[in-house]
């Protein structure tokens, strides 16, 4: 698709945004909006080039994975190598036996699931935790395999039917977050289920 620069403007805003509410800024508090954001963005670029190149008989399934493979792999390597040098120097055994427990978890995009059984994303420890941020990614990826598999079954069989299933989708995972936003915050926080709606909503 054509080149959009408020997208690109408000993925400015909402990486600034996380930015400084890590860095302690108080005015900042609800700075982590800014994955919110994110989903929602990456919800209405990922559909948009799924939804246009299926139309034009050009979609790939193979093909959609091995861009994001060569999109994403390069950069989470290099994180993953450098938090991985400074674990050793600065992090206890037990931590750091922790922390490749984490690498193992972001390199297998399930890293938001191993952090939901830790520590909240909140809590002074998770603070230490070199690869926390890496949650967002793990739901992403996560998304991104099943949803282009559910498109293509949709577009088979019931093309007509794609609005409604895919709105049908975005209204379940809304009232499952809003129950475990009270039930099971940690978990409303972490999980794919209750973060569908945010990227069904892009």
């Amino acid at each position: 698709m054509e080149y959009r620069r408020e997208i690109d403007g408000l993925r400015a805003i909402s990486v600034i945004s996380v930015i400084l509410f890590h860095a302690g800024l108080g005015i900042f508090k609800g700075g982590y909006v800014g994955v919110d954001i994110f989903f929602v963005i990456s919800g209405f670029l990922i559909t948009s080039i799924i939804v246009k190149q299926i139309r034009d008989k050009q979609f790939n399934i193979l093909n959609f994975y091995h861009r994001r493979i060569r999109r994403l792999i390069p950069s989470l390597a290099v994180v993953i190598l450098i938090s991985s040098f400074f674990a050793i120097f600065l992090l206890t055994p037990e931590d750091l036996k922790k922390f490749y427990e984490s690498v193992i978890a972001t390199a297998t995009f399930s890293s938001n699931i191993y952090f939901w059984k830790q520590d909240g994303y909140f809590d002074t420890a998770g603070e230490l935790k070199p690869l926390l941020h890496t949650w967002s990614l793990s739901i992403e990826e996560q998304f991104y395999i099943l949803y282009p598999i559910l498109i293509l079954l949709i577009w088979r069989f019931c093309k007509k039917y794609l609005s409604y299933i895919l709105i049908s989708i975005f209204c379940l995972s809304f009232v499952i977050a809003q129950w475990a936003s009270i039930a099971k915050p940690v978990a409303a926080f972490y999980l794919l289920p209750m973060r569908t709606w945010e990227i069904l909503l892009g």
